[in-house]
């Protein structure tokens, strides 16, 4: 049986992202499922981090026969702008994690890694191989970062890296460049759990419309286009799925009777809310960081087969054009929303759902596996 170390960057709980729905799927193998540490000053800003800064100090979470959870020590801040404090950070984790593989049996694990900062880890554990998932283009974050200290430790992983995976074409185009082994794998979906939300609903053909997005309130969404919808359909409703990030401004949303702020979902119950949507949301403001994310939520709502309006980023929404109503601009958005509400096109539904199939997360993992395999890492 494989081990593997997996040093995310999301929590395995509550909500799945790539990380836990890959770690969840890889076949034969025993996993250390690492959640990303704290900054010492976070408590500072969020009373409730006190908790996490101790919650290395606990026993591990077994999640699943073959997964334990473990939380990470705390991190000096500043990471991101000063390499050596990233080293002295790393250095500690290195010790954390060499414990927890003591206790486990681990020998020399797969170290598979999520973030940048890792570069300054693998050196210093001892392993079989070493993969790179990257999903984000972690220099576009704002905070406190320095972008050309975060692109460095990106390109020193990713040189290290046996195998470097990513979510999309211009993060492809940049990593290609530091690692010849490198393969675009978008995000997917559980398409069983989500195509259970294409069920009609059982409401009138009066009723008021119900538009929808599901995912993380996060700064590059484009909450002008949520207004201006809400201001379109007064009758209607937006039902916004996800919890807001630390210094996201939703005072503008917050206006409008019509938003309906339903907070984090457990995955499992999503498919009852979608059900209800006429229409799925996909907006994300022109940027670095849209224009380079894969958003997990997009091949969520094809398995549905809902209709979908999308804002022209993330690029990756261009390649299922012929199903989707992209937008172009502010206004062109409600008038893609009016046309999305006016679908009856079964054929469209069905060649949805079946883009949602393609793309799931069980095909997804056996693509990787399958190159890890040719490659010998595996």
């Amino acid at each position: 049986m494989k081990q593997i170390v997996c040093i995310s960057t999301s929590n395995y709980h509550p909500f799945p992202t790539r990380k836990q729905n890959i770690m969840n799927r890889l076949s034969d193998a025993e996993i250390l499922y690492i959640d990303p540490p704290v900054s010492l000053l976070a408590p500072l800003k969020d009373k409730s981090a006190k908790a996490r800064i101790f919650a290395y100090k606990a026993a591990g979470q077994k999640v699943k026969e073959n997964i334990t959870v473990f939380a990470a020590p705390p991190v000096l801040p500043f990471f991101n702008k000063h390499r050596f404090i990233n080293k002295l950070n790393q250095a500690r984790l290195a010790r954390y994690v060499k414990a927890r593989m003591k206790e486990h049996s681990f020998n020399k694990p797969y170290l598979w890694c999520y973030s940048p900062t890792s570069c300054d880890l693998i050196g210093k554990i001892p392993h079989a191989g070493v993969i790179y998932d990257c999903v984000d283009r972690h220099s576009a974050y704002k905070g406190m970062i320095n972008p050309a200290v975060v692109d460095q430790m990106e390109k020193d992983l990713a040189e290290k890296a046996d195998q470097v995976f990513c979510t999309a074409q211009g993060l492809y185009d940049t990593l290609s460049t530091y690692n010849k082994n490198t393969v675009m794998i978008p995000n997917g979906a559980a398409y069983e759990l989500f195509s259970s939300a294409a069920e009609p609903r059982h409401e009138s053909a009066e009723s008021a419309p119900v538009f929808g997005f599901v995912g993380m309130l996060q700064e590059c969404i484009d909450y002008d286009l949520i207004a201006k919808l809400a201001q379109a359909y007064p009758n209607g409703e937006i039902d916004l799925i996800g919890r807001p990030l630390p210094g996201v401004d939703l005072s503008n949303l917050e206006k409008h009777k019509n938003v309906k702020f339903l907070g984090l979902i457990p995955q499992k119950e999503l498919p009852k809310y979608i059900r209800r949507f006429d229409v799925c949301l996909n907006i994300f403001r022109e940027g670095k960081l849209a224009k380079d994310v894969s958003p997990l939520k997009f091949y969520e709502y094809l398995a549905t087969g809902k209709p979908i309006v999308s804002t022209k980023e993330p690029l990756q929404v261009m390649d299922f054009s012929d199903v989707t109503y992209i937008s172009e601009t502010t206004d062109d958005f409600v008038l893609k929303c009016e046309e999305a509400l006016k679908e009856d096109d079964s054929q469209k539904t069905e060649k949805r759902m079946a883009y949602g199939k393609a793309c799931s997360w069980d095909e997804r993992v056996k693509w990787m596996e399958e190159i890890l395999k040719q490659r010998g890492i595996f």
